[in-house]
């Protein structure tokens, strides 16, 4: 790739002034996520095995509501979580890939423009 495109690019990226740490934000709520929708899926399991022992109906329906409802919640919090901040890398590095693939494409048609009109060597 061209270095002065790439050199140009780095000053316009420093000149835009961009506040960091962002990546941060989204890779410690993805781990969230993570963290919720294991917990949830333990809670539930938890849950669900405790109100199976219950030995009368409102044991087991305190048991599914202090648990496997909460673990359930946990669930589609933490799934939510994760998809989002998943997608979210996903199409930035498909964005970038696309920019990227575009620039390429443009430099090598301007080099084909750019010998076209050279005309034939002798």
């Amino acid at each position: 790739m061209n270095t002065e495109r790439i050199n140009e690019f780095s000053e316009e990226v420093s000149q835009l002034q961009l506040r960091a740490g962002r990546g941060d934000r989204e890779r410690v709520l993805l781990a969230a996520g993570v963290v919720a929708l294991v917990a949830g899926i333990v809670l539930a399991v938890a849950g669900g095995i405790t109100a199976s022992g219950a030995a009368t109906p409102l044991d087991q329906t305190s048991a599914l509501a202090t648990s496997t409802y909460i673990g359930v919640a946990l669930l589609i919090a933490g799934a939510a979580l994760f998809i989002r901040y998943s997608v979210g890398r996903l199409l930035r590095f498909w964005m970038v890939r696309l920019v990227h693939e575009q620039r390429s494409e443009t430099d090598r048609l301007i080099a084909a423009i750019e010998k076209m009109n050279q005309g034939p060597q002798a």
